[in-house]
């Protein structure tokens, strides 16, 4: 019983995320994120647009709280924004950016909308970018496209670094998936070595350090040759 009515609750969570996406809009949230407190609920809402998601006055924010409050029966949720100050590092925002353009102009335009999104992506300084569509682009049968630039990690620890997410496109000739992986310039790889003057500098001591030995092991041989 105890785990059927966790999977209930969590049913009911997801249908309160989804249903606050929807709301708002696609491609106005990366996240949404609900913490229990003993004071009440705290939904926290990612947004590169927090003025449309509050709107004028809180208006928009009150009209979810009492939607939450009377369909999802939470008992004194609280509604916070979390701003996105750079989305270009957000891999939902930027998959929800693509496939509210394939929607908008059709599946025709889809190399464009990639090159486009994977470009703004890279200029904003990302280490590396992956875009991948599924579906029916442009003909009649589904066929998978990727679209990639720069370095990214796909194995090993590292890669739970890279921002990973997926939206759909609802487009006349049928359904399109969008996979967006980036890796932000901010992201810490444990792999990593920074190639610096003071790295240059211990490398060269240790090179002569290793001279040292070799040196003086010919020094003898020479002196070992006169003495014959």
């Amino acid at each position: 019983m105890e785990e059927k009515s966790i999977i209930k609750f969590k049913k009911a969570e997801f249908a309160a995320k989804e249903h606050i996406k929807k709301e708002i809009g696609k491609g106005k949230v990366s996240k949404v994120r609900i913490e229990y407190t003993p004071v009440g609920e705290k939904i926290i809402i990612s947004t590169n647009a927090p003025g449309l998601v509050i709107g004028r006055g809180g208006e928009k924010i009150a009209e979810l709280t009492r939607i939450l409050k009377k369909k999802f029966k939470l008992e004194n949720p609280h509604v916070d924004i979390d701003s996105i100050d750079e989305p270009e590092f957000d891999a939902q925002i930027m998959a929800d950016e693509i496939a509210l353009g394939l929607e908008r102009f059709g599946p025709m335009k889809f190399k464009v909308l990639a090159y486009r999104t994977l470009q703004k992506i890279m200029k904003a300084g990302a280490l590396g970018v992956e875009i991948r569509l599924n579906g029916k682009l442009p003909g009649s049968r589904a066929k998978k496209w990727r679209f990639a630039q720069g370095y990214l990690k796909k194995a090993g620890d590292s890669a739970k670094v890279v921002d990973r997410a997926q939206a759909r496109a609802e487009t006349k000739p049928g359904t399109v998936g969008i996979k967006v992986s980036i890796l932000s310039p901010y992201a810490k790889l444990i792999d990593k070595i920074d190639v610096n003057d003071e790295l240059l500098s211990n490398l060269q001591k240790n090179v002569e350090k290793l001279k040292e030995p070799i040196e003086k092991k010919t020094i003898k041989r020479k002196i070992v040759k006169k003495k014959k």
